[in-house]
């Protein structure tokens, strides 16, 4: 479970189709009274986050708030994950849903939880290494002599050691040291050179900071590196007991996440007031920056595709990050997507 632990931190956000689904909300207003069903008749089903409310969740704090899960018959309750992650309460049958990421799904998968992916709530990996732009970090090879700040797992390691490889550098020649708990602004004003972040938040954070960053985005040096983080998974024991009930969640998820692709302010908006303590101002930057990513070139919201996992975990195998080949059909499935 520790090794899940720390893959799960991978999926947080800063750490470090073609049409609307039928009945989705207009651009404007809620669903009608009339389309919800009765608070008496709701089943309940909880969905553990795998961090502190952020833009890669607006979409189901808008199918919390808009009542679109109520019109498709249920309650759900938004959490927070406990050290362990959500795919810890997910797999132990404490929870219904969970964010989570391929990395670590593969990993669980690897111990034997019976999980299964839903639905990617980006469709390409938005993560890459960002470095203050005053330290002239702008490739792989540039990371030599430098000081990565990180949180310990060897998936860190693996990944720049990929990457750097496309440029015949060497990542023996990185000094690695654990962050802490610092955030990448305080990190990198302390003797830390760069940190693997997730644009859409602390990249945009930077913008509106006026502390411009450079980004080596994996996505750009490894196409097995385009992987699925965040994505919504359950377990096979839901899927196998009430597969209405992952038909009916994806439905109404589906159409909180168009929400957002299609009105970022209003969406954002939600998102605000659902979570007061967050930056307002970083919400509407990073919600204008990452709704056209949550579907980008696939035909609909949550569409995933077998080559993206084969290829990820073929990496993580031919890297050591597992001990064994796995069956990647059993990981996800599309099935439960809205047509």
């Amino acid at each position: 479970m520790s090794l899940l632990a720390g893959a799960v931190l991978l999926s947080g956000c800063g750490s470090k189709n073609g049409g609307e689904p039928s009945g989705s909300p207009s651009t404007g207003g809620t669903p009608a009274a009339s389309e919800t069903t009765p608070a008496a008749e709701l089943k309940e089903a909880t969905v553990v986050l795998d961090w502190t409310p952020n833009t890669n969740h607006t979409g189901l704090y808008v199918a919390r708030d808009m009542g679109l899960w109520e019109k498709h018959g249920l309650k759900v309750e938004l959490i927070l994950p406990p050290e362990a992650g959500a795919s810890a309460l997910v797999a132990g049958g404490q929870a219904e849903f969970g964010v989570g990421a391929q990395e670590s799904m593969i990993l669980a998968k690897e111990q034997g939880l019976p999980l299964v992916s839903i639905a990617p709530i980006i469709q390409h990996n938005t993560s890459g290494f960002a470095s203050p732009a005053d330290k002239n970090i702008k490739e792989p090879k540039d990371f030599e002599g430098k000081t990565y700040g990180g949180w310990g797992s060897p998936a860190e390691s693996a990944v720049l050691e990929s990457i750097m490889n496309v440029q015949n550098a060497d990542v023996s020649k990185v000094n690695f040291v654990n962050a802490g708990t610092a955030d990448f602004f305080t990190a990198t004003k302390k003797g830390i050179d760069f940190e693997w972040i997730f644009y859409g938040w602390t990249g945009v954070e930077a913008e509106l900071r006026g502390e411009p960053v450079n980004m080596v985005y994996l996505t750009d040096y490894s196409q097995q590196l385009d992987y699925y983080t965040p994505l919504l998974l359950t377990s096979e024991k839901v899927i196998q007991e009430d597969p209405e009930l992952v038909r009916a969640f994806l439905a109404g998820a589906s159409e909180g996440y168009q929400y957002a692709i299609d009105n970022p302010d209003a969406a954002a908006d939600i998102l605000i007031k659902a979570v007061p303590e967050i930056n307002p101002d970083l919400v509407k930057a990073s919600q204008q920056w990452l709704s056209p990513k949550y579907k980008d070139d696939a035909p609909r919201w949550g569409e995933q595709k077998r080559e993206v996992w084969s290829g990820y975990g073929d990496w993580m195998l031919e890297n050591g990050l597992m001990e064994k080949e796995l069956n990647y059909d059993e990981m996800f499935t599309t099935e439960f997507l809205p047509q």
